[in-house]
């Protein structure tokens, strides 16, 4: 299997969704118990709806689960270098020479209007190995992207 990279915070919080779902479990149990006093299961619609929502829950609890037995959580602030790296802040000016941040974050994490994007996005994987003063090249839905790395930093 492989391992899922991803920042302290990120692993936290799949911690916390994970005992949130785990602690809804009881009240599905209850929904599902309450529907089945009703009689008739063929046309039970609250039965049915507390039955989809318990497979949607176990859905999610063996993703997160999943999630966390493969993680390997990296402190940026652990790293360093020249290049970029998962974990790393980069600092890029676009053709008008204006910067736009971004920290490369595991896949859970991703927040593009937080400047958080994830290490498999098409501009993260551009960006991964580059210096500063180096150019890249991004093909996005709206043509080509131009960037330059003005700014490396593991905070």
């Amino acid at each position: 299997m492989d391992k899922v990279p991803m920042l302290a915070e990120g692993y936290e919080s799949l911690m916390t969704d994970l005992k949130a779902l785990r602690d809804e479990r009881p009240t599905i149990v209850d929904a599902i118990e309450e529907a089945r006093a009703h009689g008739d299961l063929s046309e039970n619609a609250e039965y049915h709806a507390a039955k989809e929502r318990q497979g949607q829950v176990e859905a999610m609890i063996g993703d997160i689960d999943s999630k966390i037995s493969r993680a390997q959580i990296i402190d940026p602030a652990s790293l360093s270098g020249d290049r970029i790296v998962f974990g790393a802040t980069v600092t890029l000016l676009d053709d008008a020479d204006k910067p736009i941040k971004y920290q490369i974050v595991g896949e859970t994490e991703a927040d593009a209007s937080r400047g958080r994007i994830s290490f498999s996005s098409p501009l993260a994987r551009a960006l991964i190995g580059k210096q500063v003063d180096e150019e890249i090249e991004v093909t996005v839905p709206s043509g080509d992207r131009f960037y330059l790395v003005q700014k490396i930093e593991f905070i």
